[in-house]
């Protein structure tokens, strides 16, 4: 008897230290193999977002016709978004055209938040309901896309970009012509 109850004690553990493993193992793994949106390679539907903190909104006729761009999605009320914001300015700097979705945001948040950080976007569409985190295929904030001339989505990173993202995203911008 006192084989079993040991048993009894010991399989929990190792089916709890095997989790714990499982877990530790996927916390080092790259997150765009983690989650990634089912709308790279897809063209996006049509929407139009009004404009927020005195920029232009955003439509699916302002991604169409013209060169690659980035579009971030962001919040006032995120930190990784406050971390990004010297690399955004640093990729509006070398030439990139960015657009932002305001997710979940009240104007006037929009407004400080760029007021204290930076505006590197060109549109920024607000996006009270969170629609457009679905139609991207987000999982949260920040992430940034790159959107071709036709309005398709070829690229999605993740999280806050970080110096290190920076030429990467140019040359997915740059793949995307």
């Amino acid at each position: 008897m006192p084989g079993r109850f040991r048993l009894v004690w010991l399989l929990p553990l190792l089916l709890f230290a095997g989790l714990v493993a499982l877990m530790a193992n996927h916390l080092g793994a790259p997150q765009q193999q983690l989650i990634r949106s089912q709308m790279v390679g897809k063209p996006l539907a049509g929407f139009a977002l009004d404009g927020v903190a005195g920029a232009p909104g955003l439509s699916l006729a302002d991604l169409q016709g013209g060169g690659p761009v980035l579009v971030n999605i962001f919040a006032s009320w995120c930190l990784p978004c406050a971390v990004e914001a010297p690399q955004l300015q640093t990729l509006q700097t070398r030439g990139a055209v960015i657009h932002g979705i305001a997710l979940r945001d009240r104007p006037q948040d929009v407004e400080a938040f760029l007021a204290r950080h930076g505006n590197p976007f060109s549109r920024i569409g607000q996006d009270p309901g969170g629609r457009m985190m679905l139609a991207f295929g987000a999982s949260g904030v920040p992430e940034t896309y790159v959107i071709d001339g036709r309005g398709v989505v070829r690229y999605q990173h993740l999280g806050e970009i970080r110096p290190e993202h920076v030429a990467p995203l140019l040359a997915e911008l740059e793949k995307a012509r």
